[in-house]
């Protein structure tokens, strides 16, 4: 009797867990789901997905997934179901349709760094409060803001870097980049000053990049535990800013912070947390995108002295025609800069940042056959697209002439996914390729 009780419940406890295996690597479908693997129960393909590479090329990962199942497949990252496209017409048609089949979506790492749960993602994501964070952004960093003093504070702040670095004996290009990338934007959200502080809070920002490739598991020793007590260090310091000047009004000189204290007046969603976590999420984003691309660049310049020499010919060319030869660049010379800025393009289609671009599915979408499911997540992999062999020749060579050959509104949008997705949802894409371009232009003397 007692064996027979026993045998019954382990063959229910087998049965159970076999039923829920079934169920993770079936999930439910109203059709038929891209191919692939959801991986193991709980941690899915995780592991394999944040395997590091020191490669410039499509993440092994991706590439054996898009050799066996084509260009869109189905996965299971950090618990979540997803799919994974590579397929430039889908992506294209995916950026189309944010607010209607999408919406902006994040992993769990990032959205437990700035604070977004699975409520306030929906919120920030669409509607009103998106297009206030756009028209807000434009503002103080679209072209027009730009023009008005911007440019040449940027310039200014440049020429000062590199007075100071070439005073060192030696320098980490990707760290000082990265400090007076982070200072500048800094300064230019909120009027901070970090050095009278005596806090170098760029590197702790760069910790907190860490924990975007890693799993959210916030014990003692892991990386994302380390990450986020930088990350509670930085939202202290935004946050008392955010009371100094909300305690003095009057002090208050119409920078990002002010606009958006002072909108707190008729804009009910604008909350102090709120406020605190977009320019987090801003700094975040920016500094580390606009360095690691400058990095990338000043090592391509290095290994390819023709490219150095027809940038600087074409910045002298600009010189010899100025009135004052110390004036400042003007919007003018800046948007003349052709090859200047093949050259970032170059490098922005090298330097994928983002392993991918994320949204999630509002409805139920349809696709070469295949369903995607309400709720999954589309994870769109700009690499998979820039270093496409069939969109470009030698697609690992660093070219910039390249972009001398007609490029048609097709391979512009659906081929270079940092240009497509910063127009949705970089707020300030123009800032950001200036700050590559400034660099760029005086970095190599």
């Amino acid at each position: 009797m007692y064996w027979s009780v026993w045998l019954c419940v382990v063959s229910l406890f087998i049965a159970s867990i076999t039923h829920w295996v079934y169920k993770w690597r079936n999930p439910k479908c109203n059709g038929k789901l891209p191919p692939g693997s959801m991986g193991f129960p709980i941690i899915g393909e995780t592991i394999q997905f944040f395997i590091p590479s020191k490669s410039l090329d499509v993440s092994s990962f991706i590439k054996k997934r898009m050799k066996k199942y084509g260009p869109l497949f189905c996965t299971n990252l950090a618990g979540r179901p997803m799919v994974v496209s590579s397929d430039p017409d889908f992506n294209y048609y995916i950026f189309q349709q944010e607010g209607k089949l999408v919406e902006l979506w994040y992993m769990d790492s990032f959205a437990r760094l700035v604070d977004l749960d699975s409520t306030s993602q929906s919120i920030v994501a669409t509607g009103y409060v998106h297009k206030y964070l756009r028209h807000l952004a434009l503002a103080h960093f679209g072209t027009e803001a730009l023009k008005d003093g911007l440019l040449s504070k940027a310039e200014d702040m440049i020429r000062t870097r590199l007075h100071d670095w070439s005073k060192l004996p030696a320098l980490e290009f990707k760290t000082c980049v990265s400090s007076m990338i982070f200072d500048f934007t800094a300064t230019s959200l909120f009027n901070y000053d970090f050095k009278m502080k005596g806090a170098h809070f760029s590197e702790k920002f760069t910790n907190i990049i860490h924990a975007l490739i890693s799993i959210p598991l916030n014990i003692p020793g892991t990386t994302f535990h380390k990450c986020l007590k930088n990350q509670k260090e930085a939202i202290k310091l935004i946050r008392d800013v955010l009371k100094e000047k909300k305690a003095s009004p009057k002090s208050l000189k119409g920078d990002f912070l002010d606009q958006m204290i002072d909108d707190m007046k008729i804009e009910k969603f604008l909350t102090d947390d709120f406020i605190v976590y977009v320019v987090f999420g801003l700094l975040l984003a920016s500094f580390e995108t606009i360095s690691s691309t400058l990095t990338l660049a000043m090592k391509f310049l290095t290994e390819n002295p023709l490219v150095m020499q027809e940038l600087i010919e074409e910045h002298e060319a600009i010189l010899k025609n100025r009135e004052n030869p110390n004036s400042g660049i003007s919007w003018k010379e800046y948007k003349s800069m052709t090859f200047t800025h093949q050259v970032i393009n170059e490098a922005l289609r090298l330097a994928s940042v983002a392993p991918g671009i994320l949204r999630r599915a509002i409805k139920d979408i349809q696709v070469n056959g295949y369903t995607i499911p309400a709720g999954w997540t589309i994870m769109v992999v700009p690499a998979a697209l820039q270093l496409n062999p069939d969109t470009y020749v030698d697609p690992l060579t660093f070219n910039p002439w390249r972009w001398k050959v007609h490029i048609t509104f097709y391979f512009q949008s659906v081929g270079m996914i940092p240009l497509l997705s910063n127009q949705n949802d970089g707020r300030y894409i123009i800032y950001t390729k200036l700050m590559k371009c400034l660099g760029i232009i005086w970095m190599p003397f």
